[in-house]
């Protein structure tokens, strides 16, 4: 039964035929499938997955998903895993936004984009701070500087850009509306963007070991 269940994982995982390779000749992408193989050894009810994509290629990534979603239709377990990917975070049923270790939202994705309201509009103009300020002061609607742009939330975008338009005096140089992403959620919940907090997190890192090497 042992080597059956081996047989049925690494070919789940597409490595049946490097079964006697060293993995040190491994890929970053096949050692994260060999990594989901040895999890799934033991017929799990639950799976744990800290990021089973990080650091690779879109296309491994996207293989890597693929991996995922034939575990849980054929398998029938429960994944949990973590991700600072929030287009990955879109294949989940539930997500659990973490800010400072603390959860601060859980709920489906289509729940959560709710969170945001209507449109997403994202202007770039000749000074940021001053436009938000008379965005603020004309229409009531608190923006948000981030990435050398101003970012706000209205209900109908499409009547609202042009009154926008009108309404800040400063050169705008760019200006586009869009639907809410998980992105823009996070963006709401926390007040920084999670590409923010990663690198707050690997400078963290840097510095701990700048320390241990003194």
């Amino acid at each position: 039964e042992r080597k059956e269940r081996i047989s049925n994982v690494m070919n789940m995982v597409e490595l049946w035929d490097r079964r006697h390779d060293i993995v040190k000749t491994f890929s970053g992408g096949m050692k994260r499938r060999l990594e989901i193989a040895r999890g799934l050894m033991h017929h799990p009810r639950v799976l744990f997955l800290d990021e089973p994509t990080l650091g690779l290629d879109p296309q491994t990534r996207n293989r890597i998903w693929e991996y995922i979603r034939e575990l849980r239709d054929r398998e029938n377990i429960t994944i949990f895993l973590t991700t600072h990917y929030m287009d990955e975070a879109e294949n989940c049923d539930r997500i659990a936004i973490i800010d400072n270790g603390k959860i601060i939202s859980l709920d489906t994705p289509a729940e959560l984009k709710k969170m945001v309201g209507g449109d997403v509009i994202t202007v770039s103009t000749s000074d940021n701070e001053a436009a938000a300020a008379q965005i603020a002061k004309g229409h009531g609607i608190e923006s948000i500087v981030q990435d050398s742009k101003v970012v706000l939330e209205v209900p109908d975008g499409e009547s609202f850009l042009p009154k926008l338009v009108r309404s800040i005096s400063v050169s705008i140089d760019s200006i586009s509306l869009r639907r809410p992403t998980l992105d823009d959620v996070f963006l709401k919940l926390t007040g920084h963007t999670i590409r923010e907090e990663s690198v707050g997190a690997l400078d963290s890192m840097r510095a701990h070991i700048r320390m241990r090497r003194k």
